[in-house]
């Protein structure tokens, strides 16, 4: 962990080769640098489509306000910085996204606005499983804001990592 110029504690980035679950716990309360998320009514579009919605007010509004979980797209607009994790990525073996949840402050964002999103470590927990040997919990929270900085929403992941890919093989 370092301090930037601004006294922001920083994360350096790590990758999962000798990674221990041990060390996932340096990342709590990391934040990942702010980046910009443009709301726009094509995406829009297709993401309704994608996840099978036929509400009109998604496919055809010229300024539709967006699905509950459109903001999940946040991440194709996100470089390794803007992660709170920094480089560390779940081993897909032992790793597992284990919750997702929004939180609107206010009306859901409209086609045309632009967020300013950044994530944070929340928490880190480790509990002991039984197949997958120790897991370790990451909380991260990933904050929207629109132009004028005002809270519009929250995203809380909860990610899983076990100390061994699960059934021990």
């Amino acid at each position: 962990v370092s301090a930037d110029g601004d006294g922001t504690a920083r994360v350096a980035p790590i990758t999962n080769g000798g990674t221990s679950m041990d060390r996932l716990d340096q990342f709590a309360g990391a934040r990942g640098e702010p980046f910009v998320v443009p709301v726009e009514r094509g995406k829009i579009r297709e993401f309704a489509r994608a996840t099978g919605t036929h509400d009109p007010a998604y496919l055809d509004d010229p300024r539709p306000t967006i699905p509950p979980t459109f903001l999940m797209t946040a991440g194709y607009w996100q470089q390794e910085r803007n992660f709170a994790l920094g480089g560390f990525r779940l081993d897909a073996r032992r790793g597992l996204h284990a919750q997702q949840a929004f939180t609107f402050h206010g009306p859901y964002p409209r086609a045309g606005d632009q967020l300013t999103a950044q994530q944070r470590v929340e928490a880190v927990e480790h509990k002991l499983g039984r197949r997958g040997g120790d897991m370790t919990f990451v909380t991260i929270v990933t904050e929207f804001r629109d132009a004028t900085g005002a809270l519009r929403v929250e995203g809380r992941t909860t990610l899983v990592q076990t100390s061994q890919p699960v059934g021990g093989a």
